[in-house]
Formats: structure tokens, sequence, C-alpha cells
């Protein structure tokens, strides 16, 4: 069998609802890496967040914050940080609103509140890593933030887009959205992984789920939504598989052919 690579998003494609790895998708990933195939983690979490699931797996290359963040069998290969005038700027705009923020390198993550405000409890308590901010406003100041959060519920987030030609928003939880670069995206961290890795694009794979994987599922040429995506997700993608709670990992390795 030719190799491959495969990226897999961590949250509703690699985990269940409950955030649960499954047996049968561990066993899975051990049989890809064991027929040769590249496998890589292509997600919106910082490394800090999945480190212990690297770990579980065996993977070393992978592509955090949604393309801002690169590494490549264990080498950072790419970075793409937010620019700190923007970030003032738009912190400035969400305090006026009465929205918190945090701010996240590859190693912690900041809110500019202090006290527990429970749009933050919520949305971070729900990916199940037991780590909540600490307090530091000024965190973003002179280090390289990749990825910022803003809290807010769906809808208010209007008043910023379109107002800040440096930022991305992507909601990613019902009270919460990632904040990335303009034209950032796990496509183009994917793009920079091939520079390294030089797979023809017939032999690349990627599973996700969610509506930060609307670029990578349209660009990658072997692309599989999982059952439980948005219908505007699945549009985007050249197969869609079984729920992710359903076996949906292994059924969609199934289909494109990695596994019998």
């Amino acid at each position: 069998m030719e190799k491959s690579v495969i990226f897999f998003d961590i949250d509703g494609t690699l985990l269940t609802e409950d955030k649960s790895l499954p047996e049968s998708a561990k066993k899975a990933i051990q049989q890809l890496k064991s027929d040769g195939h590249e496998v890589a983690i292509a997600t919106g979490r910082a490394p800090f967040m999945y480190k212990e699931l690297r770990e579980e797996l065996g993977i070393d290359t992978y592509v955090s914050y949604n393309g801002q963040y690169v590494v490549v069998k264990g080498e950072v290969i790419y970075t793409n940080p937010l620019n700190e005038i923007e970030i003032e700027k738009f912190t400035e705009d969400a305090v006026k609103h009465g929205h918190p923020v945090v701010y996240m390198n590859h190693e912690e993550m900041k809110a500019n509140v202090t006290e527990e405000h429970a749009y933050i409890q919520e949305s971070i308590s729900s990916l199940k890593i037991y780590q909540m901010p600490s307090h530091d406003p000024e965190f973003y100041k002179g280090r390289d933030i990749y990825q910022a959060l803003l809290f807010c519920a769906e809808g208010e987030e209007t008043v910023y887009e379109n107002q800040y030609d440096g930022l991305h928003f992507v909601r990613w939880h019902p009270v919460s959205l990632d904040i990335v670069p303009s034209g950032g995206s796990k496509a183009v961290g994917i793009a920079k992984v091939m520079e390294k890795l030089n797979y023809p694009k017939e032999r690349q794979y990627a599973f996700g789920d969610g509506f930060n994987d609307v670029e990578m599922l349209s660009e990658i040429h072997n692309s599989v939504a999982m059952g439980n995506a948005e219908p505007e997700v699945k549009e985007k993608a050249k197969y869609v598989t079984k729920h992710v709670d359903d076996d949906g990992l292994v059924h969609g390795l199934q289909m494109v052919g990695l596994l019998k």
C-alpha cells in the first residue's frame, strides 16, 4: 500500500461527544502507523491542551491553533502569531461590551478578567482539560500569541465582525469564539506540513466535523466529514462517515480504503 498522511481533528472526530477516545479509534491509529502511514493532528486546541493525547497515540506531527502553530516530527516549523496592536484594540472593544478575552501562547493561557466568568468556565470545561486560565490582562504584550478566545453569546460577535482586518472569528462553542489571524486556517497549517513531508495530494487525507474544519475539508484531496458535523461542513467534504460516537472514525478510514 502506498504511504499516506492523515490529519485528524480532535473534538468530535478523534474524541467522542463526551471527550473520550474510543478504543476502536486508538487501535485504528496504531494500525495506520504500523502500516507506515503518517498520522497527524489538526486542531483548534493549544498544544498544551492535548499533550497527553499525542503521547498516548504516539503522534509528533500536529497543527495547533487552527494552523497558527505547526510541528513536524517534534520540530516547530511554522508560527503565525496575532498582531499585538490589533489584540490591544480588540481587547479595549471587548471590555466596553463586557466580553472576557483569553490570550494563548504555545505553553499557557491567561484571562483579562479576575473573576471566574461563567462563559469561560462553561466553554473551557467542555474540553475536559481540567485547566482554567489565570489572570494576566497584559499577557499578550511582548510575546507571541497564537490565538485568543472571545466569550459572548451567539450573535453578540457581530459587533466585532469587519472591524479588524487582521483578525478572523470562528465560533467553536455556544458562548465562545476562536480569534486567529486573518487568512490563517488548518488548511494553511497542513500546507506547511506538506512542504516538509511532500506527500502527493492524492495521498493526503483529513477528517473533521467543525466549522474550523471547512477550509481543510475543502482543500484536502481526500476529505471526510464526521456524521455529527453540521450540514454546511458535510457539504465541503468528499466523504461523510458515521457519527463519532458510532465508530465513525474507523468507518471513515474503511470508506477511503486506509483500513480493511
